[in-house]
Protein backbone atom coordinates (compact mmCIF):
# COMPACT_ATOMS: atom_id res chain seq x y z
CA UNK A 1 0.00 0.00 0.00
CA UNK A 2 1.33 3.74 -0.83
CA UNK A 3 1.95 6.65 1.43
CA UNK A 4 -0.84 8.86 1.82
CA UNK A 5 0.16 12.70 0.67
CA UNK A 6 0.39 13.68 4.42
CA UNK A 7 3.45 10.91 5.43
CA UNK A 8 5.51 12.64 2.60
CA UNK A 9 5.39 15.66 4.77
CA UNK A 10 6.99 16.65 8.16
CA UNK A 11 5.31 16.34 11.77
CA UNK A 12 5.53 20.68 11.71
CA UNK A 13 4.27 21.09 8.33
CA UNK A 14 1.26 18.75 8.73
CA UNK A 15 0.41 19.83 12.35
CA UNK A 16 0.38 23.38 11.20
CA UNK A 17 -2.22 22.68 8.22
CA UNK A 18 -4.65 20.38 10.61
CA UNK A 19 -4.25 24.43 13.18
CA UNK A 20 -4.93 25.99 9.62
CA UNK A 21 -8.02 23.99 8.65
CA UNK A 22 -9.49 24.05 11.74
CA UNK A 23 -8.52 27.73 11.91
CA UNK A 24 -10.42 27.99 8.04
CA UNK A 25 -14.02 29.08 9.05
CA UNK A 26 -14.99 32.34 10.41
CA UNK A 27 -17.47 30.61 12.98
CA UNK A 28 -14.67 28.82 14.86
CA UNK A 29 -12.76 32.27 14.76
CA UNK A 30 -15.39 34.11 16.35
CA UNK A 31 -15.85 31.47 18.53
CA UNK A 32 -12.45 31.55 20.11
CA UNK A 33 -12.36 35.08 19.66
CA UNK A 34 -15.43 35.11 21.73
CA UNK A 35 -13.74 32.51 24.71
CA UNK A 36 -10.71 34.45 24.71
CA UNK A 37 -13.05 37.90 25.76
CA UNK A 38 -14.78 35.89 28.79
CA UNK A 39 -11.81 34.35 29.68
CA UNK A 40 -13.84 31.66 31.18
CA UNK A 41 -16.12 28.82 30.70
CA UNK A 42 -18.87 28.91 28.35
CA UNK A 43 -22.05 26.63 28.09
CA UNK A 44 -25.15 27.83 26.72
CA UNK A 45 -24.46 31.52 25.22
CA UNK A 46 -23.02 30.84 22.26
CA UNK A 47 -25.79 29.97 19.74
CA UNK A 48 -27.31 33.63 20.85
CA UNK A 49 -23.42 34.70 20.37
CA UNK A 50 -22.36 33.50 16.69
CA UNK A 51 -25.82 33.13 15.74
CA UNK A 52 -25.72 29.61 13.79
CA UNK A 53 -27.90 27.02 15.28
CA UNK A 54 -27.01 24.56 18.56
CA UNK A 55 -25.82 21.73 16.01
CA UNK A 56 -23.84 23.79 13.93
CA UNK A 57 -22.05 25.55 17.06
CA UNK A 58 -21.96 21.45 18.38
CA UNK A 59 -20.19 20.69 15.14
CA UNK A 60 -17.33 23.83 15.58
CA UNK A 61 -16.93 22.99 19.19
CA UNK A 62 -16.27 19.55 18.06
CA UNK A 63 -13.42 20.49 15.55
CA UNK A 64 -12.02 23.14 18.02
CA UNK A 65 -11.82 20.49 20.42
CA UNK A 66 -10.34 17.72 18.48
CA UNK A 67 -7.32 19.73 18.06
CA UNK A 68 -7.04 20.88 21.51
CA UNK A 69 -8.07 24.56 21.05
CA UNK A 70 -10.67 24.16 23.42
CA UNK A 71 -11.70 21.84 26.14
CA UNK A 72 -14.72 21.03 27.94
CA UNK A 73 -16.56 19.75 30.94
CA UNK A 74 -19.42 18.48 32.34
CA UNK A 75 -21.68 20.60 34.33
CA UNK A 76 -24.95 18.99 34.79
CA UNK A 77 -26.41 18.89 31.68
CA UNK A 78 -24.53 21.02 29.30
CA UNK A 79 -20.80 21.28 28.32
CA UNK A 80 -18.80 24.06 29.34
CA UNK A 81 -16.09 25.15 27.24
CA UNK A 82 -12.99 27.49 27.52
CA UNK A 83 -10.29 28.03 25.68
CA UNK A 84 -7.32 24.83 27.02
CA UNK A 85 -4.53 27.46 27.97
CA UNK A 86 -1.36 25.01 27.28
CA UNK A 87 -2.69 23.73 24.37
CA UNK A 88 -3.55 27.69 22.50
CA UNK A 89 0.29 28.15 23.72
CA UNK A 90 1.39 25.72 21.85
CA UNK A 91 -0.72 26.37 19.20
CA UNK A 92 0.96 30.15 18.83
CA UNK A 93 4.45 29.11 18.78
CA UNK A 94 3.64 26.52 15.76
CA UNK A 95 2.32 29.26 13.99
CA UNK A 96 4.94 31.81 15.13
CA UNK A 97 7.43 29.71 13.58
CA UNK A 98 5.95 29.40 10.32
CA UNK A 99 5.79 33.44 10.46
CA UNK A 100 8.55 34.51 11.86
CA UNK A 101 10.70 32.39 9.54
CA UNK A 102 12.07 35.09 7.51
CA UNK A 103 14.11 34.18 4.45
CA UNK A 104 16.96 36.25 3.79
CA UNK A 105 15.97 35.60 0.29
CA UNK A 106 14.61 38.87 -1.42
CA UNK A 107 11.00 38.55 -2.81
CA UNK A 108 11.80 39.15 -6.56
CA UNK A 109 8.55 39.03 -7.90
CA UNK A 110 6.39 41.80 -8.83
Amino acid sequence: MGLTKSEIFTKEQNTIAKIAKVLGHPARIAIIQHLLKIESCICGDLVNEIGLAQPTISQHLKELKNIGIIKGNIEGTSVCYCIDVENWKNIQSTLFSLFSDDSEQPICCE
